[in-house]
């Protein structure tokens, strides 16, 4: 059986590093250089390729939809599955599930999550990308406590949008989504659901993520910054394969890893059409080879299948700046039979409306320290994250320009503002590239990279955060505090 070998420590660079986060704190790891595997594990045996199914993430159903509202429960808790063969591993989980289930939303139509903590550790469940009160945005410090619980309601009056949930709890974030707290929400809308794009079957989540285990034991591993995390997961197992009909379908590409960047692409370099990024659909349909995604990011992507006789084994791989073969492949597409399709992909996906005349323009520069100390630190405009401290103020209704530098020269971020999606004006100085013409919530930034962003402040007041979405960057400190009044 094929086999995918670890190869810690395999030449990986860290000038350069490219969009697969390989090895985005090499010489910064909080326990040291090395970031040798914990004892007792046995971090070098093989993980089997293309040996399981891909799971399809159940579809959670309200327990009441009474009053127009559909209402949800969930219990974090610890539970123990088989991931790798053989072995089990215990996780926190929403519902002993991995990734968390699937929420289906409707534009207008709100929703209330209960939530009931059932771990050892504080956490705050907020719903990336969404466009809530502050009081359900699930802050850094607005933590549910061992044994208690809270409600969250989402009223998702903004567009469609393919959002996920996760952890967020200061200084526990990382390790918490790390250990399993995160899961999907699909918001879709009457001009989503007009377009003729392929539905149901075939029309499918793929989360992907990665991870360190303990083979020997299942334990999964975790360090701050740690870049053994050389396991890829797809849907919560390991380098799975996915039966598909020899037909077109809409595959919704998460990255719900802490921070390894992918740059996915099929093993024969053929065309995938991507339909939409953070924010829901893109203006038109874009072309391309090859779908980047830092952490936290998503990329709808249609691919027809019918191009392939039945019996196909094709390779969806990780092709960045070092992607050594621990990660070089993520998942196999198996086509197994024909299917009628009458799907297509239009030539307009959605009109977003023009751009309001900017309020305000600011400046913001992520920064870490690069220099090999043993606990690095992460900061936003020199700053550590202080939650008594506001960084920006900013006027209600405002719609205000942001200039996002990341000042590294080694180390690579991202960008996610909460409340709020934005529009990318500028990368380099220069327009950006199709697929960043959408909504987005989340943005990368390589080292010395510039990008100017655009986001209005009219949907709710109070204070929320914005980040880098690399998990172990913002535990780190590089997270600063809005308020909006």
């Amino acid at each position: 059986m094929a086999t995918r070998r670890r190869v810690l420590g395999a030449g990986l660079s860290v000038a350069g590093v490219g969009l697969t986060g390989v090895s985005l704190l090499p010489a910064l790891n909080a326990r040291g250089a090395s970031a040798a595997p914990a004892p007792g594990g046995a971090a070098d045996a093989a993980v089997p390729l293309f040996a399981v199914e891909m799971p399809l993430v159940p579809v959670l159903a309200p327990v009441s939809t009474a009053d127009g509202v559909d209402t949800y429960e969930m219990t974090m808790r610890t539970q123990a599955k088989e991931i790798l063969p053989g072995v089990r591993t215990e996780l926190r989980t929403f519902n002993g599930q991995f990734p968390g289930p699937t929420i289906k939303a409707r534009r207008n139509r709100p929703v209330v999550i209960r939530q009931r903590n059932e771990l050892d550790v504080d956490v705050s469940v907020h719903l990336h990308g969404a466009s809530v009160p502050p009081a359900d945005d699930g802050g850094p410090m607005d933590v549910i406590a061992p044994g208690a619980e809270r409600q969250y309601t989402y009223p998702n009056k903004q567009p469609h949008a393919p959002l996920w949930y996760h952890d967020h709890a200061h200084h526990l974030e990382a390790e918490n989504v790390y250990r399993g707290l995160h899961g999907s929400y699909l918001l879709t809308d009457d001009e989503e659901e007009a377009l003729p794009l392929p539905t149901d079957e075939y029309d499918v989540l793929i989360a992907i993520r990665d991870a360190h285990f303990d083979t020997a034991t299942g334990a999964l591993q975790y360090q701050m910054g740690d870049r053994a995390r050389t396991t890829l997961l797809v849907n919560g197992a390991p380098y799975p394969y996915f039966k598909v009909a020899a037909r077109s379908y809409r595959l919704r590409l998460a990255n719900h890893s802490n921070q390894r960047f992918l740059e996915l692409r099929l093993e024969d370099d053929s065309d995938m059409t991507q339909i939409a990024s953070d924010g829901g659909l893109l203006p038109r349909p874009h072309t391309t080879k090859a779908v980047y995604l830092t952490s936290g990011e998503r990329a709808d992507v249609v691919v027809d299948f019918s191009r392939y006789p039945v019996g196909t084994r094709l390779v969806l791989k990780n092709t960045g700046f070092g992607a050594v073969e621990d990660v070089s492949q993520v998942m196999r597409f198996d086509v197994a039979r024909t299917a009628q399709d009458n799907s297509s992909v239009p030539d307009v996906l959605r009109k977003l409306p023009p751009l309001p005349q900017p309020t305000a323009e600011r400046t913001v520069v992520l920064s870490m320290d690069e220099d090999g100390r043993p606990d690095p630190k992460a900061y936003i405009d020199g700053k550590l994250y202080d939650h008594a401290r506001v960084d920006a103020h900013i006027r209600s209704g405002a719609s205000e320009i942001w200039t996002v530098t990341n000042a590294n020269t080694k180390v690579p971020h991202n960008f996610h503002m909460h409340l709020v999606q934005f529009r990318v004006l500028e990368r380099q100085g220069a327009a950006p590239r199709p697929e960043e013409e959408g909504l987005k919530d989340t943005v990368r930034l390589m080292p010395g990279e510039t990008v100017k962003l655009q986001a209005t402040f009219d949907a709710y007041r109070g204070e929320y955060v914005y980040h880098c979405h690399m998990l172990d960057h913002s535990a780190m400190g590089m997270m600063a505090t809005m308020k909006i009044g």
